[in-house]
């Protein structure tokens, strides 16, 4: 599930600043710096990322435009294992984990009442065919707002 982001490793002409180019866009059009963790508190692509790799304890800052990342290297340290984390961003399966099955991912749903409770005009089989093909909580609510104009209106 998900795909593998391509990432090319350049060098800079400053030591230790590396640029990774890939082949999709982070940012949009907008420039993004993170000079710390504390700066990743969003749920956009960029802030995921900056967040993996301030976790490396290699990174000093990051700066996203588009499909352009800017790590500042810490000193002491290189940017081994940091295009990996840039190519498994969007990969949410990894081998050897096994993925949820669909019915773990869906709520428990209620289940749908009667089609044709009583009420004159909703028995006929054309309504018990459709109601059965609408979620039991619109159901619910439309008996419910049903009951509501009987009695405001009786």
């Amino acid at each position: 599930m998900g795909q593998l982001v391509a990432v090319a490793e350049k060098p800079s002409s400053t030591k230790g600043i590396v640029r990774f180019e890939i082949n999709r866009t982070l940012s949009g059009m907008g420039h993004e710096r993170f000079d710390s963790v504390d700066d990743a508190y969003g749920n956009t692509p960029s802030d995921e990322l900056a967040r993996q790799m301030f976790a490396t304890g290699q990174v000093d800052a990051m700066h996203v435009y588009a499909n352009i990342i800017t790590v500042d290297i810490k000193k002491g340290h290189d940017s081994e294992g940091l295009a990996d984390l840039v190519r498994d961003l969007y990969q949410y399966w990894k081998p050897g984990i096994e993925p949820p099955s669909f019915e773990d991912l869906q709520p428990d749903e209620p289940a749908a009442p009667a089609a044709g409770g009583g009420d004159a005009g909703t028995g006929d089989d054309a309504m018990s065919e459709a109601a059965k093909r609408v979620p039991a909580d619109l159901l619910e609510r439309s008996r419910a707002a049903r009951e509501r104009w009987n009695a405001k209106n009786a």
